[in-house]
């Protein structure tokens, strides 16, 4: 990949991205301010909400394609991106945001909610990855974002299956990011602490959540946009030279 002047606005005009988990929280947050920044977006989502962004971005000016996916389908994750595909001609942005969490002791988790947590969190991005990637082979370029977790690499109580799962995601990135560099695609990963989604806000609501808080050197939890903002970095021109990586985001927890 040779450098090329950017946008220091990061702009992604002539963009064409594709958000798994459109419909609300983080997934929303990036479709949002990507069709802000210029970007045509393809919302995936099984939920009708997804319906909300996709008038926004149409509000915002911007071209939009809402693929009601059921991401533990392999025939409808390639149909998905297919419909996406003959729409749109291209996917230069792919970002695996949709995901799941069953919280419970580690000797208990029922081996249901392991399997579907693999399912949603790890195989779907992996599947939509080798889809969008043969697109983004033969485009010579595109960016991959894919939303892990800080429990990728540190243990939080009751959370094993996430965590297994969001590991193996910033492994993945990684592997990803090796292989296709010299096709000019580049993937990376980002880690967010607790973010006040409308889950985030009721599982950490109370003295759970004061006590988390004590825990992050900032004081606080995120908000959905400061991760759209750094999604938004690592797709623009402005990150040529960032692949690989894991952006955390998490106000000082994991340095401690």
């Amino acid at each position: 990949m040779s450098f090329a002047e950017f946008d220091i606005n990061f702009s992604l005009k002539g963009k064409i991205a594709l958000v798994t988990g459109a419909a609300k929280g983080i997934g929303k947050a990036i479709a949002v301010l990507y069709a802000e920044k210029g970007a045509d977006v393809i919302l995936i989502d099984i939920s009708d909400e997804v319906l909300t962004v996709e008038k926004t971005i149409r509000d915002l000016g911007r071209n939009t394609l809402v693929l009601k996916t059921d991401l533990t389908k392999r025939d409808q994750i390639k149909s998905s991106v297919e419909r996406a595909l003959n729409m749109f001609g291209r996917i230069d942005i792919l970002v695996n945001c949709a995901g799941v969490v069953f919280l419970d002791d580690a000797e208990n988790l029922s081996e249901e909610d392991w399997d579907i947590t693999m399912a949603v969190n790890l195989k779907a991005p992996f599947i939509l990855s080798q889809f969008v990637a043969h697109q983004m082979i033969k485009q010579k370029a595109g960016c991959i974002v894919n939303i892990a977790s800080q429990a990728g690499f540190i243990a939080l109580d009751k959370h094993i299956a996430y965590t297994a799962s969001k590991a193996a995601i910033i492994g993945i990135t990684k592997v990803m990011a090796a292989e296709w560099a010299e096709y000019g695609i580049r993937v990376n990963a980002v880690s967010p602490t607790v973010i006040l989604t409308e889950l985030g806000k009721k599982a950490w609501a109370g003295p759970v959540g004061d006590a988390m808080k004590k825990k992050i050197p900032v004081g606080r939890f995120g908000q959905p946009e400061e991760v759209a903002a750094c999604a938004v970095f690592l797709a623009s021109d402005a990150a040529g030279m960032i692949t690989g990586s894991n952006l955390v985001i998490d106000g000082g927890y994991t340095i401690q």
